[in-house]
Formats: structure tokens, sequence, C-alpha cells
């Protein structure tokens, strides 16, 4: 595992810099655990307060990484007992959506969240996938927090142990189950794409395109033949490109020119927030889109309605009217 400095007495002095440090990457860790950003957030600053009263306490005998990543471990396995898991639509169970199928919406669920590019640590983009983190989600807390610490950070099981309170034998028969679990699903923190190509970066420019003139029908070139689509809260899900093009054609109260699309990232994953033109001829927040791609092709879009995630992407609430889509 990697491992940082012994806190010094001028770090401690200087602990709001120490924060600062560690801010990114403890903020990916938390996410990973909760699948929320909001809570990630909270969960970070509730570690750095942990840390700070317990600062004279330290001993050294670890990193100061290592002992920050002990108490958010711990600070987010307290957080999660008694919560449900945060599922994305095809997570809960339901069959797929067919072509005329009602959409119902569930306000009730904590849905998975996405998380900005910007506000975790690059590096680590592998491990905080959307389909990943919506993977973890499935396992208990404590299975969570033994694969991340095992795989993500490259902890041994004796470091997992001392840090979970509990012997290496239980990390070890923990981390055996995580896996079998996450085998199921045939994702590891290891199933990702390299940087975009020339024609993945062109992919995406005719996406965002089709959409602003609403041609549902270099859509669905655009998909792979089992692509699949789902749209939290919407329970509903979509797998087929013919089926997908059914809902945006269908179901999508926009035209041409009424959806407009500013890029961002999210998950490690190209990411779009969609805006859609209002009665007085500007545009508002409608959903963002998180996109996994198959070679040059669109495999699986999560479009997420909660318009509060574009002020978290620092997107602009709301786009002038003479606003187009400018050619890449």
């Amino acid at each position: 595992m990697q491992t940082g400095t012994v806190m010094t007495s001028t770090e401690l002095d200087d602990f709001p810099a120490l924060t600062q440090r560690y801010q990114r990457e403890l903020l990916a860790h938390c996410y990973r655990m909760s699948g929320s950003v909001q809570e990630a957030e909270d969960l970070v600053q509730e570690t750095f307060l942990r840390a700070w009263k317990a600062a004279d306490r330290f001993e050294g005998r670890s990193s100061v990484r290592t002992w920050l990543y002990r108490i958010a471990t711990n600070v987010c396995l307290t957080n999660l007992e008694g919560r449900p898991r945060r599922p994305l639509p095809a997570g809960i169970g339901t069959p797929e959506a067919m072509a005329g199928d009602a959409l119902e919406a569930d306000h009730e669920i904590a849905w998975l969240e996405p998380v900005p590019d910007a506000a975790v640590v690059v590096a680590e983009r592998d491990s905080i996938r959307l389909a990943f983190v919506a993977a973890l989600q499935h396992l208990p807390a404590k299975q969570r927090a033994v694969l991340i610490l095992r795989d993500v950070l490259r902890w041994s099981a004796a470091e997992v142990a001392e840090a979970l309170d509990t012997t290496t034998a239980a990390v070890n028969s923990a981390l055996q189950r995580a896996h079998a679990q996450m085998a199921e699903r045939g994702l590891t923190e290891d199933s990702v794409e390299p940087e975009l190509s020339p024609a993945q970066r062109q992919l995406l420019d005719r996406y965002v395109d089709a959409f602003w003139r609403k041609d549902v029908d270099t859509i669905v070139s655009l998909l792979t033949a089992e692509a699949t689509w789902d749209m939290p809260p919407f329970t509903s899900w979509f797998k087929g490109a013919t089926n997908i093009g059914w809902l945006i054609g269908t179901e999508c109260p926009g035209g041409a020119h009424d959806m407009p699309m500013l890029e961002t990232r999210a998950n490690g994953q190209p990411a779009y927030g969609l805006y859609m033109r209002t009665p007085a001829g500007d545009f508002v927040p409608f959903q963002l889109q998180v996109l996994e791609l198959d070679g040059e092709r669109v495999k699986h879009v999560t479009a997420f309605f909660d318009h509060a995630l574009f002020a978290t992407f620092g997107l602009p609430e709301r786009l002038p009217a003479d606003h187009a889509p400018s050619p890449r």
C-alpha cells in the first residue's frame, strides 16, 4: 500500500493544509462506500473533525494517510448502519422495460449518485466507475470496506484487520465473499477503458449533435445493439438500441434545437448536462447523462433527473435562448 509521512508538530499546527492534501482522495473513498456525493462530503468533514480531536494521540505508528483512511472507513461504517444500499434502476430487480411501457418514478429510493471528476483524485477513476460503485452497493457495508481497502488501496489483510478491529481470517473471508458477488456482475476495479481515442471523441460529438437535432436514427446508430439506458428516479430501464430509440423519440419532450448539452466528467467517464428549452425560449436543466463506451459505440447511459446535480458539477442553472452547440 502507499504510505505518507508521519505527522509532525508542524502539520498539527497547520491542520487545514493537512486536510486539504487528502481531501479529494478521502472524498473518493467515502463516495465508494456511500454512493452519494453529498454524504461523502459530510463523511470527510466528520473524518477531519475526529482526526483533529484525536491528533494529540497520534503515535506515528502508521502514515498520516493510513490513519485518516482508518478513521474515514469507520465513520462510513457507522453512517451506513441500518441504511439501505443506493442502487441504479437495473439493480433493484425490475425487468427491463419495453417500448410502450409506462414510466414509473420512485422518489422514496435513495438512488446512487454520480461524482464529478473534479472532486476526486482522477488517478483513481478506475475504482469510481459508475458500474463499479453500483456493484459495490450490493455488498454489505463491512464487505464493501474490506474490498476497497484490499483491492483499491492495496492494504494488507493485517492492516485491514487492525483498521476494522477484526481478525485477518475474517478479512480474508469477507474479501472472498465480496469477490464472488462482484464476479457475478462481471465487474472489477480494472474493468475500465483507456483514454478516449480520436474516434471516440468524434462519436461523442455526433452524439451531442444528434440530441441537438433530435435525430433519433443517428442516436440509435451510435448505440451498441445491446445498449442499456436507465434514468433515476424512474425505476424503468431499457435494453437494446431500438427500445432506447423509442424512449427518446416518444417520451423525451424536446424537439429539434431544444436539447443542448454541456460536457463534463463523472466517475472517470464522459458525461453531459442536457438542458431543455422552456416556453420562454431559454434552457433549464433536464438530465445529467453519464456514458459508458464500448469501442466506438455507446454501451450504457445513466440519465440522472436530479437537477441539483448540475450545481454539483459546476454546470449553469440556465442557458440563454440564443445558446447553440459550437462545433469542436
